[in-house]
């Protein structure tokens, strides 16, 4: 039986609001109903900017003001994705909000994420049953807390003749090894910086939001000296399970890797391209070598120099976006939250324990009644 949830989620890049209606039957493939991109105010824009950035000290009021005004954004989100889709809020099951991260630090002692966007807010402006907070429970179990949509790829992407790898590029880039016959372990990581240290170098040099097709790089050359010090980041030499995030690939890291160096800016921008494709393409030759197909989804798949590079870097296997599977690659990881969504309230795990280094697999998130879904046990 089909069953609609709509899924929320505003990555590392803060772009905008992904919001997703999508149709969960009990069998087959999910189907996307609508999908928009919300934008984000520019005020709150900038408040979640100085959150996320451990530099800025922002204090506990900034942090409780910002948590209510997300959370009525992704309210307001949710409610114009399902008018898009035409479709009444009664029909809807639940929304699985993933919030917006601010702060990601799995090496802290104790570890913690922190996810803003008040899931109170979503679920009483809509009156739709709320599931959110999905990092927490992977956590307290042992685990990263991320990345979370490998068990959405097993679930969609998978195929038991053939070994695939899905490579998500948003503000990060992660991997998920689908390996064929489902004999072995599916494994995911974050393999580096995708996106976001490409956004902020065109942001400070050109005020754009970001390179276009990689126009920009297009124009630039290679630095080796700088590809060299990026690729020896101890961070890609990491064992998986691993995570990162913006806060460790920040733009102060890149400046303490420009020391020294005279490169113009269009040299830097076609560096941070190639450190982008090798980094993923060195975790997809270690971890996934027996894939003959790669999925590319995430804001990255409309990067063409980008695209062809990891073509390049990735002899033997068809590297194409999702789209040649149905499902278009900037709703991906939206999609994968209202699965969650449906995964949680159905009771069964939501993240892979091999992927996230949970000890158990866990049921992922914390669910906020809609109108009128509470009812007191009677006697």
């Amino acid at each position: 039986m089909s069953a609609l949830y709509a899924g929320l989620i505003s990555g590392t890049s803060m772009d905008a609001v992904d919001a997703v209606l999508v149709n969960l039957p009990g069998e087959g493939p999910p189907r996307c109903l609508a999908a928009l991109a919300y934008p984000i105010p520019p005020e709150l824009h900038a408040r979640l900017k100085r959150l996320a950035d451990p530099a800025a000290a922002a204090g506990l009021d900034e942090l409780g003001e910002a948590d209510v005004l997300t959370g009525e954004l992704f309210a307001e989100a949710a409610l114009a994705v399902i008018e898009a889709a035409g479709i009444s809020t009664d029909a809807v099951v639940a929304i699985g909000s993933h919030g917006q991260t601010v702060r990601h630090r799995p090496e802290a002692n104790p570890p913690f994420t922190l996810q803003i966007g008040n899931p109170h807010r979503i679920a009483q402006r809509t009156g739709i049953t709320t599931v959110a907070d999905f990092r927490q429970r992977d956590m307290a179990a042992g685990g990263q807390g991320a990345p979370l949509v490998p068990a959405f790829h097993r679930a969609v992407f998978g195929d038991r003749h053939e070994a695939r790898v899905v490579i998500n590029i948003g503000g990060i880039a992660n991997i998920t090894r689908l390996p064929a016959h489902g004999m072995a372990p599916v494994i995911g990581f974050d393999t580096g910086p995708g996106n976001t240290l490409m956004d902020g170098w065109i942001r400070r040099h050109r005020n754009l939001p970001y390179d276009s097709d990689g126009a920009w790089a297009r124009q630039g050359l290679i630095l080796d000296d700088l590809l060299q010090r990026l690729l020896a980041d101890p961070y890609l030499a990491l064992p998986a399970p691993k995570s990162t995030g913006p806060e460790y690939f920040s733009p102060a890291w890149l400046e303490g890797h420009l020391i020294g160096l005279a490169a113009k800016p269009e040299d830097v921008q076609r560096t941070l391209l190639e450190y982008t494709a090798r980094s993923i393409a060195l975790a997809v030759d270690a971890f996934a070598a027996d894939s003959v197909r790669a999925l590319v989804c995430g804001g990255g798949a409309h990067n063409g120099l980008l695209m062809e590079r990891l073509a390049a870097l990735m002899p033997g296997r068809q590297v194409t976006d999702t789209a040649s599977m149905g499902v278009d690659p900037d709703w991906v990881e939206a999609m994968a939250f209202a699965w969650l969504a449906k995964e949680a309230l159905q009771g069964r795990p939501g993240n892979v324990r091999e992927v996230t280094g949970a000890r158990e697999d866990v049921i992922l998130g914390g669910i906020i009644p809609g109108s009128g879904e509470w009812q007191v046990a009677s006697g």
